[in-house]
Parts: structure tokens; sequence; C-alpha cells
């Protein structure tokens, strides 16, 4: 009775355990894998370096030519780096496959565990933004732990983290919620062209493990090849790979996506190469190298096609590197207006982004117009007062130069008066000078006169008095001789005729003036 109700219960607890990954596998068809399942899975591989990680992480998404890749590496264990590569160049694999033999341990490794690597590839195929976060939560406890450092293998740094891409609409609330990441851990090869592969027991570098239902996954290199070797605590390294341009690939933590270095991508691929302008191009998902079939079925497959021919001609549109510049820049355009770039389907996104970007258009083009119209007030202001300053300055000058002509005409007509009174005083005073001179000697000449007369004797005086006339005489009565003395009357009477005439010259000069 014990022992069958033991067996029940066991029973049950089991079931019960196998319901809960799938009960949280099933919580959303775009978002098939949970969290827990995220870090379960991610936990084998996440402190490999980025650009490693992300070409495996590609090549996972072709499980058939993954397993194809893995047989031709147990057949050629030597192999490794760019020469490994150039050797199965005549394969019709992805080029992510292709690259992979270069690291014959991860291929080797992986290679008997099919249905994880199925499982990766799809989990970052459905779910890229949730893989990278997953990643960046098990560097952070590794570095916590103190097992994830810098040294004479990798180089480990941090930058800021991206902003957390918000839930869907519609979603099953999780118990367990890990805090968002405050920075992202990025890891590179110590040297760039020798590539060191990491072994660890994830149960031991991670720390004490936070999800106990799911612990993580461990798979140890397989015994027997120049790479095997034995892991005790914390990081293992091998022996490092020389490596050209093997590895060209990487990730994108700031838009959560993985790109291409099209230099050495191109130098490896000579027979594939990528034609674009750019150094950098997003990776696109080729459906052509999968035969196995997806997780969504056939609708997967045809939204897979439909991007990937979309994507295969963004190369020759002149896209790649310059679309993603663009996407972020409308991302960033959209946090700092507080729009969520990040939810919503990417239809909604784009409208969102048109319209946010019409509305940007239609407020510059009115703060434009406002702007020139602003200008031109200003410009006609301007122009209106410059007139007006140059026509005031015209009637100042016109009034100035009208005051100045009149001034000077005055001065000129004051001038000309002046002078012509000048003149004429001048010329009376010379003619008042001459009949004063002519005035006076005819005035000394009657004195001299009267004062001569005076002199004279009486009977002369009297001679000069006029005499009443004579009657006629006889003719024959003959006048006596007339003596000398008498004969100077007549002369007298002359002076004094003369001197009444200088008299009567001063009285009329006097009565002119």
């Amino acid at each position: 009775m014990l022992m069958a109700l033991t067996t029940r219960l066991r029973r049950l607890l089991f079931a019960i355990a196998l319901a809960l990954p799938l009960a949280a596998a099933a919580q959303s068809a775009d978002k098939p894998f949970t969290n827990e399942q995220l870090d379960q899975m991610l936990a084998q591989v996440a402190l490999y370096p980025d650009a490693l990680l992300s070409q495996l992480m590609m090549a996972a998404t072709y499980p058939d030519e993954f397993q194809e890749a893995v047989k031709w590496s147990k057949a050629h264990p030597d192999a490794k780096g760019d020469a490994a590569v150039k050797q199965v160049e005549g394969n019709d694999w992805d080029p992510s496959v292709a690259s992979m033999v270069a690291f014959p341990e991860v291929l080797i490794t992986l290679g008997d565990k099919p249905d994880y690597v199925r499982n990766l590839g799809d989990a970052f195929l459905a779910q890229p933004e949730d893989v990278m976060d997953s990643v960046q939560r098990l560097r952070a406890a590794a570095q916590k732990s103190g097992n994830l450092a810098s040294n004479e293998q990798i180089k480990v740094s941090s930058q800021p983290a991206p902003p957390p891409a918000p839930a869907p609409a519609s979603t099953t609330v999780v118990v367990q919620q890990p805090a968002p990441q405050q920075q992202v851990i990025v890891i590179e090869p110590a040297q760039p062209s020798v590539v060191f592969v990491p072994a660890y027991n994830p149960a031991v570098v991670y720390g004490p493990w936070w999800y106990p239902s799911y612990p993580p996954f461990y798979y140890p290199p397989p015994p027997g090849y120049w790479f095997s070797r034995t892991v005790a605590t914390g990081l293992a390294w091998g022996v490092g790979i020389g490596i050209s341009n093997a590895l060209w690939g990487g990730f994108d933590w700031g838009r959560r996506d993985v790109n291409i270095n099209v230099n050495r991508y191109n130098n490896i691929n000579v027979n594939r190469r990528i034609d674009v302008n750019n150094n950098r191009t997003s990776w696109n998902h080729d459906p052509g190298h999968r035969k196995a079939d997806y997780r969504g079925g056939n609708a997967q497959r045809q939204n897979l096609e439909r991007k990937s021919a979309a994507g295969g001609r963004d190369p020759y549109r002149g896209k790649g590197a310059s679309r993603d510049a663009s996407r972020d820049r409308a991302q960033q355009a959209m946090a700092d207006r507080g729009v969520d770039a990040g939810s919503g389907s990417a239809r909604e996104r784009a409208q969102n982004v048109d319209r946010d970007a019409a509305r940007d258009k239609a407020k510059n083009v009115d703060r434009d117009a406002a702007r020139d119209k602003a200008k031109n007030v200003d410009r006609d202001a301007a122009r209106d007062k410059a007139k007006n300053v140059d026509r005031d300055a015209a009637r100042d000058k016109a009034k100035n130069v009208d005051r100045d002509a009149a001034r000077q005409k005055a001065q000129n007509a004051d001038r000309d008066a002046a002078r012509q009174r000048a003149q004429q005083a001048s010329q009376d005073s010379a003619l008042k000078g001459a009949g004063d001179r002519q005035a006076k000697q005819q005035i000394d000449r009657g004195a001299a006169s009267q004062k001569a007369a005076q002199q004279r004797p009486s009977g002369a005086r009297a001679a000069a008095k006029p005499k009443p006339a004579a009657a006629p005489r006889p003719a024959a009565a003959a006048r006596p001789a007339a003596t000398p003395k008498a004969a100077a009357a007549p002369r007298a009477a002359s002076g004094a005729r003369a001197g009444g005439a200088a008299r009567g010259a001063a009285g009329g000069g006097a009565r002119g003036r």
C-alpha cells in the first residue's frame, strides 16, 4: 500500500516536472522560449568571445549543414583556422557554417547534441533580443563570481547597456523576472589574430544558479582530441587558434543584432562576396540552406524567405550599415520623445516612425516658414527704416543746403549793400571835400578882393559905385584925357565884381549843403 502510494507520488512529480517546461514554452508563439530556458541553454556558450559566439548563433540556424560540418571536422581533426575554411569552400554550406570548421573544438563538442544545436538556432531566429539579454545576464553572473576578467587569452570590457525591450501587449506573467542589465559586457580575443575557446562547468563558473528548476546544460570537450582537457573550476583554456579572416561576425549590443565585418568576410569567402559600400552589414538568415522544418512551420519559413529576399537586395540598394544607422537615429529620436521604439509589430513601428517623421517634418516646415517670415519682416523693416533714414537724411540735407544758400545769399546781399553804402559814402565825402575847397578858395578870393578894395582911396571906391546914365552931351565937346590914377578905378570895379561873384558862389554852395 505504502509502496504503491509512493510510486504514484513519484509519477505525479515527474509529470509535473515535465509539464512545467512545456507550459512555460507555450506562453507565446512569437517567443517559444522563456528566460529560464534561454539561460539554461546559453550557459554552455555565453563566455565565448563575441565574434565566435555570433557566428555560432548564425550557424546553429542551419542544423542540417551544421551536422555535415561536424562530420567533416571529425574526419579532419587537425584542420583549424583559415586553412580549414579554405578546404571546405567547395561545399554548399552557408558561410557561417563553413567558418565553424576553423574551431573544431566547438563543432565536435556540440555536434553530439543535435537537439541542443537546433534549439539554439530556433531561439536565435525567434528571439534574438532575448538570447542576447540572456548572454549578458550569464556574463554578469560569471563576472560577479570572479570567473570572468581580462587575461592573456581574452579582453573583457563594459559599455552602457541599451534600454530594455518592452514586453508584448499580451503575455503571461512570469513569477521570476531578471533585473534589467546596467551594462553590456564585451569579450574579445586578447590578440586579434589568436582565438582561445574556453571550457568551463556552468554549474560552477556562474555561482549559485538562480533557476533551480532549469539547471544549466554542460557539455565538456570529448576525450581523445588535441583540444581535450580536464575542467575543474573556472575557465580552462586550450590551444590558441591562429585566425586572419575566418572570424568576421560580431554583436551589435545596442540594436541586439549580429553583423558582419565585410572586409574579413570577403577575404575568406572569395566566391560569395558581399557587395556593399560599408564595412559593416547586418546578417540575414537564408532559408535556402535549411532543410529541417522550422519551429513555426511553413509560415515561419515563408516569413524568413521574404526577409531573406529583401535582405539580399539591400546591398545593391546601398543599404546595410547605412540602413541600420538610419534605424538607430529613428529609434533614438523616438526615445527622446518618449515613444516606445520596441513595442508593437515591425509594421506598427514603421508606421510610428513615418508618422513621427511626418510630424517632425511638418514642425520643421512651420518653424522654417515662421523663421523665413520673421526674416522677411525684419528685412522689410530694415529696408523701410533705411529708406526712412535716407529720406530724412536727404530732406535734412536739402534743408541745410537751402538754409545755407539763403544765409549765403543774405550775407552776399548785406555785403553788397554795405559795399555800395561804403562806396557812396566815400563818393559823397570826396564830393563834399571838393566843394569845401572850392568854396574856401572863392571865400579867400572874395576876402582878398574886399581887403584890396578897402585899401584903395575913397575916390576910387566912389568910382567903383555905379553911376546913373549921363545925359547925352553935344558931340562937339571933347572929354579931357584921363589921369593914370583915375584909370585904375575900372580895375577896382572889376575886382569888386569878382568878389561879389565869389561871395555869391560861396553863398550858393552853402545853400546847397
